[in-house]
Order: structure tokens, then C-alpha cells, then sequence
């Protein structure tokens, strides 16, 4: 029998109610914004999606569900100002002793980036024959 104590880290559900999405940038937009003179980045409106514009490039904001949601994690403070000798009386802003970890947002989608010559290509393929037209006009 062990006599080391390994009750891990403890994890508690502390959700912060704010919204994340998580945004997935191609590589040649993260060496851009990365560069020692980083570009302004517009957000516009198009009758499709939103479009994100750099000096050189646009790209269509596109969202992606995803099955395997990803959980946000926030370590609690180890430093607390409580004197009390039970570390579990010893709440921090994130809801758990200090020590542990708290989930604060679970995300199932994520914003793709797609540059839009691409994204006009595959925006709306063309019906072939009658009986893919009036299946497409009853959806």
C-alpha cells in the first residue's frame, strides 16, 4: 500500500459568462500580424459572411462546429490573503482553492479564415438536372 497522497489537481466549474470563439488564423496572417510593423485589420459586412481585410488579402470569416469541444482552463492564485489554515475555505475570483484549476468556457465552434477568391469558388455550386432543382428550391 502507497502512503503518498496523490489527490491531483483538483478542477471546478467556475464559467466567467463570456463568450470566446476560438479563431483559426493561416499562416501567412499570423507572420503578418507577428511582423515587427503589423498591419490594421478591418472587419466588413458582406451578404455571405463577414470578411476580414488586411492591406494585401481578404478573407471570409466561416464557422465551424466541431464534436470534440475544447474546455478554457484558469489556474486559481496560489497566493492568498486569507488566514485560514483549511485551503479549501480559500476561495479565489476563479472559484476553487489555490492550486487548482477552474473551466471557465467551453467552446464547440470555431471562426475559420478563408481567403475569399477560395471562398467564392465554393460558395454556391450549381444544381445539375430538374430533380436537383426542385429539391434545392423546396429546402
Amino acid at each position: 500500500m502507497s502512503s503518498q497522497d496523490n489527490s491531483g489537481i483538483p478542477l471546478f466549474h467556475a464559467p466567467d459568462g463570456t463568450g470566446y470563439k476560438l479563431l483559426e488564423l493561416p499562416p501567412e496572417l499570423l507572420e503578418l500580424l507577428e511582423s515587427q510593423d503589423p498591419p490594421t485589420l478591418t472587419l466588413h459586412p458582406s451578404p455571405t459572411a463577414a470578411l476580414l481585410k488586411t492591406p494585401s488579402k481578404t478573407y471570409s470569416l466561416r464557422q465551424k462546429n466541431t464534436s470534440n469541444a475544447l474546455i478554457l482552463l484558469a489556474p486559481t492564485s496560489s497566493n492568498s490573503s486569507s488566514s485560514s489554515s483549511n485551503p479549501s475555505a480559500q476561495k479565489n475570483n476563479n472559484g476553487g482553492p489555490p492550486g487548482s484549476l477552474s473551466t471557465i468556457a467551453t467552446v464547440h465552434e470555431t471562426i475559420e479564415l478563408v481567403p475569399e477568391a477560395e471562398a467564392a469558388a465554393v460558395a454556391a455550386p450549381k444544381a445539375k438536372g430538374k430533380w436537383h432543382e426542385k429539391f434545392s428550391r423546396g429546402r
